[in-house]
């Protein structure tokens, strides 16, 4: 596992793809699209804090190492909250919102978020940091940003380029997160246009699925796949599910967490795309992806071949994502803290 060392913002892992190839990658996005989720006039940019406050970078992959090193499973939780705060209403921190009765209904305790996000505290350690350094500059929805490349980057993944100046929002929304948000049980006509809602292809939906290279479930989200249905073609393979009921002995009741990823649980890498071949998918959402025949099959078979073109179309997603409806230039607020709006 790699960890800061203060290299180019282009370093990667040696197992990552070459960074001519991720350059590549960056390039492809600011040809093909990433200003058209943006507000017209506002882009986000790739050196934002250089000026203003040039160590954000080093500052967040620090406190993002050290966090890893002590909880592996904490890269999942970290990456998993850039997810499911672009999914509602934009990448503009509004999941980090505390509930306020009767001011703020927050986005933690919608469905599929109760008793699931988490990591919050490295958030809040990151922006503690921040602001010793340079007080009121860098959002919280820009270190959702880095956060999770560097979880990505520090698990053994490709460490890509991040755009940076996002603005935090004002609001959450409880309602939009319940009905946003993927659920474990999609098919993948539910996965292809919960991605499509937010301006993301069926390619963008398959590289990201592969961010359950890393983290954990409860049993409660796979318990109904532990009884085998040898005519479903999603079914588990019967060592997999055998595996699997002695780690949730009371199925969905079982509070056991269980790795995404059975073959490198910790290690960012195609191996959950190969996992999809023989079966061992953990989510019904996961292994849909190579048991529905067509093009989400096709890009299975591609990177559970090559973790190079896995890595390449992760990166270009990852950026795609990070710029769904962002609140830039005077929209918004930095906030002081990031569960709560400034007074």
């Amino acid at each position: 596992m790699s960890t800061f060392t203060g290299r180019s913002l282009f370093h990667a892992h040696p197992k990552s793809p070459p960074v001519c190839t991720l350059f590549i990658a960056v390039l492809l996005i600011q040809k093909a699209g990433a200003a058209r989720f943006l507000p017209d006039g506002s882009p986000l940019q790739f050196h934002f804090y250089d000026k203003s406050c040039p160590n954000v970078e080093k500052i967040v992959r620090q406190v993002v190492s050290s966090a890893v090193a002590s909880e592996a499973r904490m890269a999942g939780s970290l990456l998993r909250l850039h997810f499911h705060d672009c999914f509602v209403q934009g990448c503009d921190g509004s999941l980090l919102l505390k509930s306020i009765a009767g001011v703020i209904e927050g986005e933690q305790e919608a469905l599929p978020n109760a008793n699931s996000v988490r990591g919050f505290e490295v958030v809040d350690a990151i922006k503690a940091a921040l602001e010793q350094e340079c007080p009121g500059i860098v959002s919280c929805a820009d270190i959702l940003a880095l956060a999770a490349r560097d979880s990505v980057a520090v698990s053994g993944g490709p460490s890509y380029p991040v755009q940076l100046g996002r603005r935090d929002s004002l609001t959450a929304n409880r309602e939009l997160a319940n009905k946003n948000l993927p659920g474990f049980n999609f098919n993948v006509t539910d996965l292809v246009a919960a991605f499509a809602n937010v301006g993301l292809s069926a390619r963008d939906m398959v590289a990201l699925s592969g961010g359950h290279s890393i983290g954990k479930a409860r049993c409660n989200t796979f318990a109904a796949r532990l009884t085998p249905d040898p005519q479903d073609p999603t079914a588990l393979s019967s060592s997999y599910s055998s595996l699997l009921q002695q780690q949730c002995p009371a199925g969905a009741a079982s509070d056991a967490l269980v790795d995404l990823d059975v073959t490198t649980p910790i290690q960012f890498d195609h191996a959950y795309y190969s996992n999809l071949l023989s079966n061992r998918g953990l989510l019904h959402s996961d292994q849909v992806l190579y048991s529905t025949p067509g093009a989400t099959r096709d890009l299975v078979n591609l990177y559970a071949q090559s973790n190079s073109a896995f890595a390449k179309d992760f990166s270009v997603a990852m950026l795609k994502m990070g710029s769904i409806t962002p609140l830039t230039g005077s929209e918004g607020q930095v906030r002081n803290q990031c569960g709560y709006v400034n007074a």
